[in-house]
Parts: structure tokens; C-alpha cells; sequence
């Protein structure tokens, strides 16, 4: 029976472990001053490392959200594993013999992550060993075709998955796992009958790896002609196997892209064999959807992507897309999480459409190489990607094209990047620089008139931020997007809910009917509006009773919202006035509204004719003056 480890072996085990070895095998560390070293919190996403590492006293604490514990207690937060396999998985790294009270012997609880990890590496052993097999035939024959012999597959742990309804549950339940654990860990499935069967069936097969080297799952890819499920198919969510959070390659990459500062992103399997082959060590490849925001926070931690005055000190992001349609869109995708970077980003398109694998293939390595070396900035493809879409032969194009990339040089962050890019686009669009200057300033101050009281402090030791909430109770603070009209909205409500009377109760009022872009923060917007329908006015407007009305009147799945909104600090320093922090955020998100309003309306007033409908012309001007007047109005109060 499992019994409890001897505290004696614990606290030896605790003082053999070198706890920055550990942590550095899933955030990259950098130096912090004598004895300490520093880098971006795995528990929470943040832009300045504030995540804290003392090996000599071998504990870490984060002074943004305030995790603190020892090596067992990283483990058990980053591996979801109790406290006595921490010891265990730590005792087994060092070689040290661990003793039991009363004689007992580890734990060998079925179903847990150790569990299942184990299942996972047998599995990708098995797989590997069936490569060899006369039957994989067709597995060996589609890497060869592909470039990649038996010293390539060994490399990645490539392995086919024989067409057998049940080779592999057998061969792994002989080694002692039960179906349990073996439906649990997605490598086999249940019918309807409730009869198991292999999930992967005659199908070549790659190990998709953590960040530390441990297989969590599989990915498969089509090889028979009478296979009718999809080209390719993954592990399904499990316990341990989550898609959104995992990258193929990483555990491989993971030294070079700290090292040289670069990760590359393709988009396959083969696409990743392809570059790490040719030379290209810090490529990885998401599994099976699209590169999101849980990989950028990997990506992140170990690339060490912070933000630093030393703009040479950046490192770099390297997309490669497919140019079909498909490919676009993954193009889009990227570009729109691109400023949750520091590091700088690019894209890489292979000429004729290639991708790196088929590149290597027709070209030879150093045309992947190449590939890479000859990346063009983000900025400048989505520039040019917009540009696309207007005829720039007539004047009407070049304006629209004008109106459609002024936003995106205006998000650059270089300012000297900004610059040379307005010379560039006037290039492009055959414009004057001065006019194409003076739209790319426009939609910069757009963009900083929304943003400007929305951005707060930098955050370091001493100060608090909002920890990632947890994703299966209603949408979340950690989950709102990064980007300006977003920050805006969310610090707007936070100063509702935390300092009403601050803000006022008749800005309050405007600003809960103002609209808003956000969806989960317009529910909250709505919750106030009616709590301020609902409640008295007076002093009570600041009691805490305030708080609870809103919550009443919002949907159960937003309170977790509303109740981090009205605790996460407001991104004011101490020692300001508040009111005029609070009021200001309330009166910008009010302009911002009446801006609109007065978009609509010149819209509205430019498709209508005066001379046929003059009675409703005179109404829409009537309306535009009032919206001035409360603009003129709002910015005197």
C-alpha cells in the first residue's frame, strides 16, 4: 500500500534540487541581481517579468500575482500532480532512494498525471518500434518521399500506429494500465457498446511532447486509401493534452529559441522536421488549431519576450503561412494578437507557395534557411496585404487603401519604424508622405485618446496584477483582449464598481449607456445601468451594497467579471487624484460614443438628399449639432 514519504527524505530531496534547473525547463531566467533570478510568470500573463527565482533558498515568488512556494510546490501548480509525486517525480531526477513511513511504497493511484504520462511514453515506444514492422510500409514510404529517413524519424520519435482494432490497448494493458487510464489518456475509444478500440489505427504517428519532454499525446496522419477519418487526427482533450497549450517541437527548440532570442511558427508536423533538419533549430508548429493566445504565453516564457528599453534586445517571431485562403486567415489571426508581443514580428513566405517541408524538398536545406533569413516584418505584409484589396490606379483605391493601412503604421511601436513606414506606404500609394503622415497621426491619436488613461504603470515588485482566473465559470479579466477599445471599456467599469462616487453617478449613467465593443463587458455594462435604475441615490451609491446590486442584475456566468473588475487595482499611481483618473476614464469612453454618433450621422447625412427629404435632412443636422454641443460640453466639465 502507498504510504507517506519520511520528512527527512523530503527535506533532502528539497535541498538537492537545484529549483532554477526546474523552473528554467518552463520559463526562461535571466539574472535579477545578486543570488536571484527573474522571468515571466508562468501563472499569470504579464508584459515585465515580475516572477522571481532564489536558488539559494530554493523558492520562487511572483510580486505580480503572488505565487510563492518551493520546488514541490512549482511542480504541483505547472503539472497538476499531488504533493507526494512532486517528491517522487523530484527524488527520481536525482537519483535519491525515497523511504516510507511504516513501510509502505509510492503511490501508484491510477489516473493521475503520472499515470497517463506513462501510458503516453509507452505508446509513442510502441509506435516507434512498429515503424520497423513489413506493415508500415506505406509510413516509411510517405517520409521518404517527404525527405526524411530513419535517422529523422528516430530524431522526432516518428511512429506508425498498426491497423488493429486493438493492438495497442492490448500490448499496453499487458504492461499494466487499465482501460480506464487508457480511455482517459485518448489512446483508445468506447463505441456505443461500450467496446474499446485504438483511436489511431494504420496511421504514421508523432509525439507531441510538453515544454520538459514529456509526451502528453499524439498526432496522426492519413496514410490508407480506405481510412475515412480525417487527414490528420490528435489526442482529444484530456487531462493532461490540451491543444490550445501545447506547440510540437517545443521540448526540441526551447534552448535554441532562448538562446538566439527566435521562434518560428509553421504549420505542420513535417513543416517542423523540415526546418529543425535544415538547420532552423527554433521551429515548432501548433497541433491541430489555430496559434492562439495560450501559445503565445509559452512562447513568451521561454523566449523570454519582455517588454526593454534596448530595442536591439528584442527578440523575433517568424510566421510562415501557406498564400491560399486558409493561410490568410491564419495571417489575420496572428497580426490581430501580434502587440501582445515584445518581440518583434515577421512572416516568411516561401516563393511558389512552398511550405518548409516541401521547400527542403525541391530546394535543399538552404533554401530554408534562406526562407527564414529573408523574413519581411509583420507590419510590412499586412500593409501590403491590405493594399491588395484596392485598385491604387485610381484616386478613389488609393484613398480607401490610405484610410485601410493609416491604422496599421499607426500601431507600430517604433516610432522610427513608424516613420519609415509612412515613407514606405506614401511610396506605395504614390501619395505625399506629408498627407499620408498626417493620416497615420490621426489614427494614432485615435488611438491614444483611447488609451491614454487606460495604460498604467509598469508593474514589478511591490505592485499586484490579476492572476489568470480559472476558464470553466463565465468569462474572465485575464481573458479580455489586449488592444485599446478593450482596455479602455474594462478600466472604464473598474472604476465604476470600485470608485462610484468618484466618477459620479450622471457620468456614471452616460457611460453605462454608451456603447460598447466588448461583449462580455457590455453585460456588465448593462448590469450597472440597471443597478443604477434599481438603487438610491446619495452616499449609499458608494456602500458596498453597490457592488452586490450589480451583481444581482448581471447573469451568473458574468459575476466572476464583475467580481475581478471590482477588485483588480486600477491602473492609476498612488498618490494622484483619483477623481480626476476616474472621471477621465468615464468622460473618454463617453466621447468615444459620441464620436461614433457623429460618424453615423455625417453617414447618414451624406446619403441623404436635401432638396427630396428636406425635413429629415434638417434632423439629421439638428442631431449633429447637439452631439458637438455634448463633445464641447463634456470636455469643459
Amino acid at each position: 500500500m502507498a504510504g507517506l514519504i519520511r520528512r527527512s527524505d523530503i527535506d533532502e530531496v528539497r535541498a538537492r534540487v537545484n529549483i532554477a534547473d526546474v523552473v528554467g525547463d518552463y520559463v526562461t531566467l535571466k539574472g535579477a541581481g545578486v543570488g536571484s533570478l527573474k522571468g515571466l510568470c508562468p501563472f499569470h500573463d504579464e508584459r515585465s517579468p515580475s516572477f522571481h527565482v532564489r536558488p539559494q533558498v530554493g523558492r520562487y515568488h511572483c510580486f505580480g500575482c503572488g505565487e510563492d512556494g518551493d520546488i514541490f510546490t512549482f511542480l504541483q501548480r505547472m503539472d497538476h500532480v499531488s504533493f507526494s509525486e512532486a517528491v517522487e517525480l523530484m527524488a527520481q531526477r536525482i537519483g535519491f532512494e525515497l523511504h516510507y513511513e511504516d513501510g509502505g511504497t509510492a503511490s501508484k493511484d491510477h489516473g493521475n498525471r503520472a499515470r497517463l504520462i506513462a501510458a503516453n511514453t509507452a505508446a509513442a515506444e510502441y509506435f516507434t518500434a512498429q515503424l520497423g514492422t513489413p506493415e508500415a510500409e506505406p509510413a516509411r514510404r510517405f517520409l521518404g518521399e517527404r525527405g526524411f529517413d530513419a535517422a529523422a524519424a528516430a530524431r522526432f520519435g516518428v511512429g506508425f500506429a498498426p491497423k488493429s482494432f486493438d493492438a495497442l490497448g492490448k500490448h499496453l494493458k499487458g504492461l499494466g494500465f487499465t482501460e480506464l487510464e487508457l480511455v482517459t489518456s485518448g489512446l483508445v475509444s468506447k463505441n456505443d457498446r461500450g467496446s474499446t478500440y485504438d483511436r489511431f489505427r494504420g496511421r504514421l504517428v508523432w509525439p507531441i511532447r510538453d515544454v520538459t519532454g514529456q509526451t502528453l499525446g499524439f498526432g496522426a496522419r492519413r496514410l490508407l486509401d480506405d481510412d475515412q477519418g480525417p487527414k490528420y487526427l490528435n489526442t482529444p482533450e484530456t487531462p493532461i493534452y490540451h491543444k490550445s497549450q501545447v506547440l510540437y517541437g517545443l521540448d526540441l527548440a526551447k534552448r535554441d529559441i532562448s538562446r538566439g532570442k527566435q521562434v518560428v511558427v509553421v504549420e505542420g508536423y513535417t513543416d517542423v522536421m523540415a526546418c529543425h533538419l535544415a538547420g532552423v533549430t527554433t521551429a515548432v508548429a501548433t497541433c491541430g488549431t489555430a496559434f492562439g493566445v495560450d501559445h503565445i504565453k509559452v512562447v513568451r516564457r521561454v523566449l523570454g519576450d519582455f517588454d526593454t528599453v534596448d530595442s536591439t534586445a528584442l527578440g523575433e517571431v517568424v510566421f510562415t503561412f501557406d498564400p491560399d485562403e486558409a493561410g490568410q486567415k491564419a495571417a489575420s489571426r496572428a497580426f490581430a494578437e501580434e502587440q501582445r508581443f515584445a518581440a518583434q514580428t515577421y512572416v516568411a513566405v516561401a516563393p511558389e507557395g512552398l511550405d518548409p517541408c516541401d521547400l527542403r524538398l525541391k530546394r535543399g536545406d538552404d533554401a530554408v534557411r534562406l526562407l527564414i533569413a529573408g523574413k519581411k516584418p509583420m507590419f510590412e505584409f499586412m500593409v501590403r496585404r491590405t493594399l491588395a484589396r484596392f485598385d491604387l490606379d485610381t484616386v478613389e483605391g488609393r484613398v480607401a487603401g490610405l484610410r485601410a493601412a493609416a491604422p496599421i503604421v499607426a500601431g507600430i511601436r517604433d516610432r522610427a519604424l513608424s516613420i519609415g513606414y509612412v515613407r514606405t506606404l506614401a511610396g506605395w500609394l504614390g501619395m505625399d508622405p506629408d498627407e499620408v503622415g498626417r493620416a497615420v497621426t490621426a489614427a494614432q491619436r485615435r488611438s491614444q485618446s483611447e488609451q491614454k488613461v487606460s495604460d498604467g504603470p509598469e508593474r514589478g515588485p511591490g505592485t499586484q496584477q490579476p492572476a489568470e482566473a480559472v476558464t470553466d465559470a463565465g468569462p474572465s479579466i485575464s481573458q479580455l483582449p489586449n488592444d485599446p477599445a478593450t482596455r479602455l471599456e474594462r478600466d472604464a467599469l473598474m472604476a465604476l464598481l470600485q470608485a462610484p462616487l468618484e466618477v459620479g453617478r450622471d457620468l456614471a449613467s452616460r457611460v453605462s449607456q454608451a456603447a460598447f465593443a466588448n461583449p462580455s463587458l457590455s453585460v456588465v455594462r448593462d448590469g450597472i445601468a440597471a443597478a443604477l435604475g434599481e438603487g438610491p441615490a446619495g452616499d449609499s451609491f458608494t456602500e458596498q451594497a453597490w457592488l452586490e446590486r450589480v451583481l444581482e442584475e448581471v447573469p451568473a456566468p458574468f459575476r466572476r467579471l464583475v467580481t475581478e473588475l471590482a477588485i483588480a487595482p486600477l491602473p492609476e499611481q498612488s498618490g494622484r487624484d483619483l477623481r480626476v483618473y476616474c472621471r477621465g476614464i468615464a468622460t473618454s469612453v463617453i466621447d468615444r460614443d459620441l464620436l461614433r454618433q457623429k460618424a453615423e450621422l455625417l453617414g447618414r447625412l451624406q446619403r441623404t438628399d436635401s432638396t427630396a427629404e428636406p425635413e429629415r435632412y434638417g434632423q439629421i443636422q439638428r442631431a449633429l449639432v447637439q452631439v458637438e454641443q455634448e463633445r464641447r460640453s463634456l470636455r469643459q466639465d
